[in-house]
């Protein structure tokens, strides 16, 4: 068993934890004011501008990517650790061109895509020239379960017809927002996992209505989480992504490598909070000594850095299933660490918060926004709970 990187990924370890001191985090101060400072707090600020075009130089562009012809060619093993670095910071992701829902998007057109799909929407994306939303979670009905989705897909003539309506659709309110990704049911009749297809639809087709930006925690994100209306929208038939019938096949497979990039982001959140804490710890007294001589303090450090090691190693194996026997073989592994390392990053951000006190729940730090990151994200992309069902379900069937 070797733990060392590959030599790819030291290299580019070292250029990215180069660019992240030198460049994202002085910028992450600008990037919230000039955000504030907006006409359009929905708009890409200059700094993350200037930000990508200087990554894009540097080649550290599009790492996520495991498609040759799309990207660097990592390895999701590879990409972990390159993700974690990225994860340190809320704006590090999108310096990148590495931020959710492009991500996603992307590797479903990569999969999934026909040519002149992967030209028309594809090739703008992984340029940054664009951007994307993934429409698939709705208000009415338990969207964890994807076989509830209630929106349609109807065949008329050479259109789909698509009504419905959706919420917490990153992404949408972002004025670079070109193209969503709508799951819905196509047949009601087909079996179970039958039912559901993906169709392509531009930002720009009539009867869409964003009805308003969701906050997460009373934060409003930059891209926007928008609740949005579909109303006898209309889109050619050769936007339909794969065939009909392959939405909840195509869901899964987009689904697998985003959780690892979670995971391991959210990895990165735990281990600035970590430093952040311990760094806290040692200049600030209370009651005569600095707070790293307090014994509670001290356990809050050494268990915050066990849990992430532990962390850490578990999707590494998931990351290395994933490449070696496929998402199918790593369906327990990617459902262990989409609950384990949120609920680890939350777990050490929430010491963070405690240790900086006051500073901790204001936005002096950016402890309590990773507070709200942390929690939230044990909600979107399957409940804990879910993923809790999956792993249990797998377990037992192996003694049945």
């Amino acid at each position: 068993m070797d733990f060392s990187y590959s030599a790819r990924t030291d290299e580019l370890l070292d250029e990215l934890e180069y660019f992240m001191d030198k460049h994202v985090y002085p910028a992450e101060k600008v990037y919230a004011e000039q955000i504030a400072a907006a006409s359009n707090p929905h708009e890409q600020p200059p700094v993350m501008r200037e930000l990508q075009a200087e990554a894009r130089a540097q080649g550290l562009w599009n790492l996520f990517m495991t498609h040759d012809d799309c990207g660097v060619g990592l390895t999701n093993l590879e990409y972990a650790p390159l993700a974690e670095v990225m994860g340190r910071s809320l704006i590090g992701n999108e310096v990148f061109n590495c931020s959710a829902p492009d991500t996603g998007n992307m590797e479903i057109l990569a999969l999934y895509g026909t040519e002149v799909q992967r030209e028309q929407w594809l090739k703008p994306l992984l340029d940054c020239g664009i951007r994307s939303a993934f429409a698939m979670t709705e208000p009415a009905v338990a969207s964890s379960d994807a076989t509830n989705i209630g929106s349609t897909i109807r065949r008329d003539g050479d259109h789909y017809v698509l009504n419905g309506r959706k919420w917490y659709i990153s992404g949408i309110l972002d004025p670079d927002c070109r193209l969503l990704i709508f799951m819905g049911k196509s047949d009601p009749d087909a079996p179970t996992y039958r039912q559901q297809s993906m169709i392509l639809v531009p930002a720009d087709t009539p009867g869409i209505e964003v009805l308003r930006d969701l906050p997460m925690f009373g934060y409003h994100d930059r891209l926007g989480h928008g609740e949005v209306q579909f109303t006898d929208v209309r889109v050619p038939v050769e936007n339909m992504l794969g065939n009909e019938g392959d939405g909840f096949a195509i869901a899964q497979g987009r689904l697998g490598p985003g959780r690892m990039h979670y995971a391991m982001r959210a990895i990165g959140m735990a281990e600035r909070a970590l430093e952040l804490m311990c760094r806290r710890s040692l200049v600030r007294v209370a009651f005569g000594q600095p707070l790293a001589e307090r014994g509670v303090v001290r356990e809050w450090i050494a268990r915050s850095r066990m849990e992430i090691d532990q962390i850490r190693l578990l999707v590494l194996q998931a990351s290395w299933l994933m490449d070696t026997k496929g998402n199918a073989a790593a369906r327990s592994e990617v459902a262990a660490i989409k609950v384990a390392a949120m609920e680890v990053a939350h777990k050490v951000v929430d010491r963070a918060v405690q240790t900086f006190g006051a500073a901790g729940v204001s936005d002096d730090t950016v402890l309590a926004r990773m507070h709200a990151v942390t929690r939230a994200l044990q909600i979107a992309d399957g409940p804990n709970e879910v993923h809790l069902r999956t792993m249990a379900r797998l377990e037992v069937k192996r003694y049945r």
